[in-house]
């Protein structure tokens, strides 16, 4: 083996695509269609991903996504899918703006112990503003609400070392059931948190759910930095993944740099005629209001519908600055740099060809490319249908990278050792290097 590249599945309704749900592949109900999920996730085990990704938000409006519009929450969803996968890792999103982290803590270690230790909390701070008005809260600015998330993840994680491995000795013939010198509470009081503990639910076979980041600025990059196991990112090009990753180890201070996840979208033909079908087929579902909207959406929904669609990109100052400031200033940038208009800009960015089209080939190329320079360790596969990206994928990539020796499925059965992070180890235990190793 040269490097056996790991991959997640994107769980998001019928893809990615503004109008994913009108395609025969999937059920137009997709986002909120149970057997449907238990599907894609039985599958996906079957064919030896390594985990499935649930993303989510907390504001909606009558321009959202049509899979945002309608979905299930996160850890609800996959506490169900643990009870019809076997090994398959569960990675859903939390809001560190907009939760409890005793609650959060509790939920996923019940998801963890249900699992087997399969789970993973990809941690986000919210970016729009109107999350805020569904909690009856002010939001907070881009600044303090990555100083809120670092502090809320070190309470989750200490709560979640309340309890040491073996603290609970449930000895029937002694009567002991927990060995009280092995628990330990938090006594944690911060600038916003105060939080005593211990929490009520032991520790799982992987320590503690793989911590996810996904913020793409350079304060979310220094939080991953410190505390992330693993990052999913949005990166379109090979050139800014790299640029991700460098920012990424600096951000460690020494520390092992967490594992990088970016997000693709692969659209897979056959043939360069068979994935330039599928690609023209997808446009035809899309309106240039569709792709006006879905552009809005990274500049806090800004009406870009008065604008002149074959115009420039229209100049409107700070717009989405506080929200998606990484992703809008690469749409400034990408629309400057190609000379776009407003029309081609807005088709691209709803429907981009990407690094990851063509025959399966050249998308094992891709992702070959990016690994072994730097760009990815894995990735997070979704599509515009994500259905048809699937079955694209595992018929027709994998056998091309298993070929090459790019990969392999692992039969690990916690989600840390599928992706070569290591146990977490309780910090108040004192274990042997080869305990540690062990486990």
């Amino acid at each position: 083996m040269s490097k056996s590249i790991k991959f997640g599945l994107m769980l998001q309704g019928a893809g990615g695509h503004m109008n994913s749900w009108r395609h025969a592949s999937a059920p137009a109900d997709a986002s909120v269609n149970f057997r449907y999920f238990t599907d894609l996730a039985q599958r996906a085990e079957a064919a030896g991903f390594d985990f499935v990704f649930v993303a989510d938000g907390l504001h909606i409006n009558e321009k959202s996504l049509p899979h945002f519009l309608n979905r299930f929450e996160p850890i609800a969803l996959l506490s169900a899918l643990a009870s019809v996968t076997q090994q398959i890792g569960l990675a859903g999103t939390i809001s560190t703006s907009y939760s409890d982290p005793f609650t959060v803590a509790r939920q996923l270690a019940t998801l963890d112990n249900i699992s087997g230790g399969r789970a993973g909390w990809n941690v986000v701070t919210s970016p729009l503003e109107g999350s805020a008005k569904n909690f009856g809260k002010v939001h907070p600015a881009h600044s303090l609400r990555y100083e809120i998330a670092e502090e809320y993840i070190n309470v989750v994680q200490g709560l979640w070392d309340s309890w040491e491995d073996d603290a609970f000795v449930r000895d029937r013939d002694s009567g002991v059931f927990f060995d009280a010198a092995k628990l330990h509470k938090l006594n944690h009081h911060g600038k916003f948190f105060s939080v005593d503990g211990p929490l009520n639910i032991q520790r799982s076979p992987q320590g503690q759910p793989v911590i996810f980041q996904a913020g793409a600025s350079d304060t979310g990059i220094e939080l991953a930095g410190r505390s992330a196991d693993a990052v999913f990112t949005n990166a379109r090009a090979l050139a800014e993944a790299q640029n991700y990753a460098r920012k990424l180890r600096a951000a460690s201070n020494g520390r092992d740099p967490a594992a990088i996840f970016p997000g693709i979208s692969p659209i897979i033909g056959r043939t360069p005629e068979e994935a330039e079908t599928k690609y023209q087929h997808l446009l035809s579902l899309l309106s240039l209001d569709d792709v006006l909207a879905y552009l809005g959406r990274f500049f806090d929904h800004h009406d870009f519908s008065q604008y002149d669609p074959d115009g420039p990109f229209p100049e409107i100052g700070e717009l989405g600055q506080n929200t998606f400031r990484s992703t809008t200033d690469s749409i400034k940038r990408r629309a400057r740099e190609g000379n776009l208009t407003l029309r081609q800009i807005a088709y691209e960015t709803t429907l981009p060809r990407g690094e990851f089209f063509g025959t399966p080939e050249q998308v094992a190329d891709a992702l070959i490319t990016w690994v072994e320079q730097g760009g990815a360790s894995g990735f997070i596969i979704s599509g515009p249908v994500l259905v048809e990206a699937f079955n694209d994928f595992t018929r027709y990539v994998l056998p091309v990278l298993a070929e090459r020796g790019y990969w392999q499925p692992s039969d690990e059965k916690t989600l840390r050792a599928r992706l070569g992070i290591p146990f977490k180890a309780n910090r108040y235990a004192v274990q042997a290097p080869e305990l540690a190793e062990v486990k």
